[in-house]
């Protein structure tokens, strides 16, 4: 582990990479983590429709979050695997709300899943990540 990592999480500051996604965590907890974001033209792909990948980053982050509360001082948690599904199109402007909730907790992996819903209730996209507990 980087001798400068945080050894605590900030869920105001997920990085320079959750940060351009405008993510806004709005309840964490070892069972859930909630975060709102909003479409904008940055997140785009060519057609004019929130690019999938920003989907893939939402969904990592926040299963990434939320095992991290989950493991705490114990050790961090590394990503293996991110498959994501995406069901609705959305453009410029729209109000997105993700939550990460557990599918396992073990001693060495953690599997979340991640649904996206926007402000019609509609499931627009959901992914599930597996991590590696790495145990301090």
């Amino acid at each position: 582990m980087p001798k400068d990592a945080p050894t605590q999480l900030d869920l105001s500051d997920l990085g320079p990479y959750a940060n351009a996604l405008g993510l806004t965590v709005t309840a964490a907890s070892s069972d859930e983590v909630q975060a709102t974001w909003q479409v904008t033209e940055a997140l785009l792909q060519p057609y004019g429709l929130l690019h999938g990948g920003a989907h893939c980053a939402v969904v990592e982050t926040l299963a990434s979050v939320a095992a991290s509360i989950w493991l705490g001082p114990e050790g961090r948690v590394v990503g293996t695997t991110n498959s994501t599904d995406f069901y609705r199109a959305t453009g410029t402007g729209e109000r997105l709300t993700s939550t990460a909730r557990p599918l396992h907790r073990g001693r060495a992996r953690q599997v979340w899943r991640v649904e996206t819903y926007d402000d019609s209730h509609r499931l627009v996209a959901a992914g599930q990540v597996a991590l590696q507990n790495l145990r301090a």
